[in-house]
Formats: structure tokens, C-alpha cells, sequence
């Protein structure tokens, strides 16, 4: 009887066994799967230089190229040194000194990154633009409106993403100032150094890795946007894609101008990493709360109307504006807005959970085994993050072509069933995405012990009971977060969802992109205060996290 239990207990132990190395071998597999998926629309950018049209390029070269140059170079320096100078100076008044309206202050200056860059910039536009609200305002107070700036420039277009995109830079920066900022600071008041000296040679040094990592956000996103470029008729190379594309019809263009555009950020991407050496950017830690220098005098003044004007420029003014002209035009729209929020809501939550469900098969890749080798799978799987929409969405398409031609050639079956449909879509999407929804699920997970799933198993918990009783639980915020951003930030994304949508799945940010290229501003505004009050959601959950 006794040999029996043991040649049991022998043969469930063996089979466990086979199991655990059948799925070790499973998660392994996909998860070079993911890598080979994600890298797929890489490989059809760079083959198309194999298929150059010189006399399109030679049309390119005398009309576009030069200016595109100029236009992304005087763009990016002008909102890298904007966002630089905003979020770091605001971070260091919010953490450093105390005012009336402070507290308001240090989470409504986050607010803007619930507003797109092409809603900010048809608002601002509609606002200040010949017959708008502002030039009524000067006219019946007689200040006249012939000494206005012209905002239809590069300095126009690069204060929309200043406004819009600052508060990565101040997010990070504020949360170091906290944590190693305000003892620096004060050590080197203690040694002698000016308030200056002290700014500029200790704590912008210490801080280095949390304004460089926001600003390499800032870079990413102003060299992917198409919608805000494209309201001030601002051409950039996301726009030059979008005309080769939809205009020459060339995709082999498309492409090589895509491939150009990846340089630029890849670049960026160095510069960040080369800014950052060996230091990484880490919310660890306990914030330091202690006394803050009272603004007082002119300076004071002039300082809080400073800030003030940020928070006013980059959130109130656009809402209020946005509210005004939905409630004027709110009986101009049928039905279909609904259909457009319903075609949003369904995309935003298929294309979350998938791509959860991806990140979920990474993560618990790693886990099972930790290699270089895995290491540098999952880092290679998260490069769709860095790429625009519009590079995306070339890629993509031409890389379903290829397959669909190779099934009509295979198969006999004819017809874009890849390239056509949602599932090239929302392949954009998870690509696009991937590292959002893996950086909270792998947090969550580097948070469990090894000791706590041990203790589990001591206890008699098997595999299952471990999955549901120990991972799920402590998974859950993870989740949760990853979720709630990746949902928004689909929502929201504009490129590859013009590009690459069937025919009738438009969505709001397409409709907002259709109304705003006809100058419709004022009809705009209801899908517009949509994607706005959805997006600020995973603002206020940063902001409550933030402050925990």
C-alpha cells in the first residue's frame, strides 16, 4: 500500500514537472511571437528603398524635404526648451514656496495632459482667430486688434505643445524635487551658494534623470502628432507621409519618409538615454515635506500670475471654450455621435484587453525564466511605443498586404482580409501600446515575493489556488492602471486610427480631425468634451498617486 502511494506520489510530482517545463517552453514561445509581431511593420519600411521612384523624390526634395527639415528641427527645439523651461520652474515653485491658491495649483497644473494637442489647438485657434471671442473682447474695450501676432507659425505651433505636453516634465520633476531637490538645495544654501549657483550647479544636476526622461515624452509626442500640425496647415514629415500616401498614392514614399522620420526618433531616443547616463528616473522613496519659503513682493506677483496663466491657457480656457461651443451647436448632432462613441468605447476596450493580455503573457514570461535573452525580447517588444501613428500604420498596411498576397498566391483566396479590416487596427493599437499596458502589470509583479508564492505552496496551495488566491490579487492595481491608460490613450490616438479605420468605424477623434480640416471648430466641440472627460480620468489617478 505504502509503495503504491509513493509510485503515485512519484507520478504527480513527474507530471508536474512536465507541465511546468511544457509551459516554460509555451510562454517562451510566445513571447518570441510577440516579438516577431511587433517587429513586423519595421521590416516593409526598410525594404522599400529597394523601390525608389527618383522623379517623386526629385518632386519631394525641390518642394518638401528642405522645409520638413526646417519645420521638425525649429518645432522640437522650440518645444523641448519651452516644456524644459515651464515644468522645471512651476515643479520648483509648487515644491519650493508657499501662495494662496497653491494647493490648486499642484494638481491643476497636470490637467492639460487630459487634452489632446489637436483639441488645444483648434481651441486656442478659435479663440484668438479673426472673429474670435479675444478680438470681440479688444474691440469693445477699444484696445483694437490690429497689434495681434499672427499664431499661424512655428511659434504658434510650438506653444499648443508646450501648453499640452509640459506637464511630463513637471510631473517628474516635481516628484524629485521632493525626494532629493529641497536637502541638495539646502545643503548648498548652508555651504555659502547663491540661490542661483545652488539651482543651477546642484539640484538641475541631481534631477537630471527626471527632466530628461520627460522631456524625451515630450519629443516623442510632438515628432508623432499629426493632428495639431495638420489644424495649422504646419507641414512636418507626419503630414508628408499622410499626403504621399493619400495623395501620390505611393507607399513605397510613404515609407521612406516614414523611415526619415524614425531617425528623428531615434535620436531623440539617444539624446535621452545619453542625457541619462547611468541614472534612471525612480518614484521611490518618502517625499519630504517641510517648510516652504512664503512669495512675497513684485517677484511673488509676478511669478503666481506666471503660473496661473500656464494653468489658465493649458486647461480652463480650453474647457470653458469647448463647453460654450457644445452647448451652441449641441443640436447640430444626430444619432451619430453616438455611433462615433460607441466605435470608440469598442475599439478602446478590445483593443485594452488584448493587448493586457499580451503584456500579461510578457510579464509572466519573465517571471517563469530571466534571461538577457528575454530581457531583450520584451525590451525590443515595447519599441512600437517610440514609433508616430503614421510610421505605424505604413508599416502595417504594407506588411498585410505582403501576407495577403501570399495567401491569395498560397491559397488561391483573393482579397485584403488583413489589410482591410479592424484586426490591422487594432493590431496598431496593441503595437502601439504594448509598453504602456506591460510597465504597471510588470511593477505589480516585481512586487511579489518569491517568498510569498513559496509560503503559499508550503501551505499546501497548488498551482491554480496560487494563480488566484495570490497573483490576481496582487495584480490588480497593475491591472487596473494598465487598463484605464491604455483605454484613454486608444481613445484618443488619431493617425493610425484615419489611416488604417474600415470603411464606417470613424471614431470621435477621426470625426474631431474631419471637422477641424473644414474649419467646422464650434461643431467639433461635443466629441471633443467627450474625449476630454474621458481622458482626464487617468490624470486625477495619477495626481491621487502622485500625492500618496
Amino acid at each position: 500500500m505504502t509503495d503504491n502511494t509513493d509510485q503515485q506520489t512519484s507520478q504527480n510530482a513527474s507530471t508536474k514537472r512536465w507541465r511546468f517545463g511544457v509551459l516554460k517552453k509555451v510562454d517562451g514561445f510566445l513571447l518570441w511571437a510577440i516579438l516577431l509581431i511587433c517587429l513586423l511593420p519595421l521590416l516593409p519600411l526598410l525594404f522599400s528603398w529597394f523601390n525608389l521612384e527618383p522623379e517623386l523624390w526629385q518632386h519631394l526634395w525641390n518642394t518638401q524635404i528642405p522645409q520638413l527639415l526646417s519645420n521638425t528641427f525649429w518645432l522640437v527645439l522650440l518645444v523641448g526648451g519651452g516644456s524644459f523651461l515651464i515644468g522645471v520652474s512651476l515643479a520648483w515653485l509648487i515644491v519650493m514656496h508657499d501662495f494662496p491658491g497653491r494647493s490648486i495649483l499642484q494638481w491643476g497644473l497636470m490637467l492639460p495632459l487630459a487634452i489632446p494637442p489637436y483639441i488645444l489647438a483648434f481651441t486656442l485657434l478659435g479663440f484668438t482667430d479673426y472673429e474670435g471671442p479675444l478680438q470681440h473682447l479688444l474691440e469693445a474695450v477699444g484696445l483694437g486688434v490690429a497689434w495681434l501676432p499672427d499664431t499661424r507659425n512655428v511659434f504658434g505651433v510650438a506653444l499648443i505643445f508646450t501648453l499640452s505636453l509640459y506637464p511630463y516634465v513637471y510631473l517628474l520633476m516635481r516628484s524629485a524635487l521632493q525626494r532629493k531637490g529641497r536637502t541638495s538645495y539646502e545643503s548648498a544654501r548652508t555651504l555659502g551658494y547663491s540661490r542661483a549657483k545652488a539651482f543651477w550647479r546642484l539640484v538641475i544636476p541631481l534631477t537630471r534623470p527626471a527632466w530628461i526622461a520627460g522631456l524625451g515624452l515630450v519629443l516623442m509626442e510632438t515628432l508623432a502628432d499629426f493632428g495639431a500640425v495638420a489644424i495649422f496647415n504646419f507641414d512636418t514629415f507626419t503630414t508628408a507621409i499622410y499626403k504621399s500616401w493619400y495623395g501620390f498614392f505611393s507607399a513605397g514614399t510613404a515609407a521612406q519618409l516614414a523611415c526619415i522620420l524614425l531617425l528623428f526618433v531615434a535620436l531623440s531616443v539617444l539624446v535621452e538615454k545619453w542625457g541619462r547616463g547611468q541614472s534612471r528616473y525612480e518614484q521611490t522613496g518618502i517625499a519630504l515635506k517641510e517648510y516652504r519659503q512664503p512669495l512675497t513682493g513684485w517677484w511673488g506677483w509676478l511669478v503666481q500670475i506666471f503660473a496661473w496663466t500656464v494653468f489658465a491657457l493649458g486647461f480652463v480656457l480650453p474647457v470653458i471654450q469647448l463647453m460654450v461651443w457644445a452647448i451652441k451647436t449641441y443640436e447640430r448632432h444626430t444619432d451619430g455621435t453616438l455611433e462615433l462613441l460607441s466605435h470608440t468605447m469598442i475599439l478602446a476596450v478590445v483593443a485594452a484587453l488584448i493587448t493586457l493580455v499580451v503584456a500579461g503573457i510578457m510579464v509572466w514570461a519573465k517571471r517563469n525564466r530571466e534571461s538577457a535573452s528575454r530581457n531583450l525580447a520584451i525590451e525590443f517588444s515595447q519599441l512600437g511605443y517610440a514609433l508616430p501613428g503614421t510610421v505605424l500604420a505604413v508599416g502595417i498596411m504594407m506588411a498585410l498586404n505582403w501576407i495577403d498576397g501570399g495567401i491569395a498566391s498560397l491559397f488561391g483566396i483573393k482579397g485584403q482580409w488583413l489589410a482591410s479590416g479592424l484586426f490591422a487596427l487594432i493590431l496598431a493599437y496593441i503595437i502601439r501600446f504594448l509598453r504602456i499596458g506591460y510597465g504597471p502589470v510588470a511593477s505589480s509583479m516585481s512586487q511579489i515575493k518569491p517568498s510569498v508564492v513559496e509560503a503559499a505552496a508550503s501551505l499546501g496551495a497548488d498551482q491554480k489556488e496560487r494563480l488566484w488566491r495570490v497573483y490576481i490579487p496582487l495584480l490588480r492595481p497593475g491591472v487596473f492602471t494598465a487598463l484605464l491608460l491604455m483605454f484613454v490613450e486608444v481613445m484618443k490616438e488619431l493617425p493610425a486610427t484615419l489611416m488604417l479605420r474600415p470603411f464606417g468605424w470613424d471614431t470621435l477623434a477621426v470625426r474631431i480631425y474631419e471637422l477641424t480640416s473644414e474649419g467646422e471648430w464650434e461643431v467639433a466641440a461635443l466629441p471633443a468634451v467627450l474625449l476630454v472627460a474621458v481622458g482626464i480620468l487617468p490624470v486625477i489617478y495619477l495626481i491621487k498617486k502622485s500625492e500618496s
